[in-house]
């Protein structure tokens, strides 16, 4: 499977930006995908992630509240809604997938990587 990050930009703090993981080849509905970043000089990390077909997403601590995961296999999408973007989220987002029923906030859990999305958040 291939993978395709999408709707990253510039936005103010307070901002909202909707990203898109959109997937090619495979079949969708099996892989769970993670959405992670990586900042300027830091690690990467997991930001979000969302099982196979209707299982609830998970979020590291700094994304609940303001982030939600969804996911549209017909669309054979994933889309993560950012809310409320403050400076610190700015960094490469990058989505991931794995044809395991379950997700995971662990980088070594995901086999497949698509290229990232940068957001910045300034004013």
């Amino acid at each position: 499977v291939q993978l395709q990050a999408s709707g990253g930009g510039l936005v103010q703090p307070g901002g909202s930006l909707r990203l898109s993981c959109t997937a090619s080849g495979g079949t969708f509905d099996d892989y769970a995908i993670g959405w992670f970043r990586q900042a300027p000089g830091k690690e990467r990390e997991g930001v979000s992630c969302i099982p196979t077909r209707g299982g609830i997403g998970d979020y590291a601590d700094y994304a609940k509240g303001r982030f939600t995961i969804s996911r549209d296999n017909a669309k054979k999408s994933v889309f993560l809604e950012m809310n409320s973007l403050e400076p610190e989220d700015t960094a490469i987002y990058y989505c991931a997938a794995q044809t395991f029923s379950r997700c995971s906030l662990l980088q070594p859990w995901y086999r497949y990587w698509g290229q990232g999305t940068q957001v910045t958040v300034s004013s």
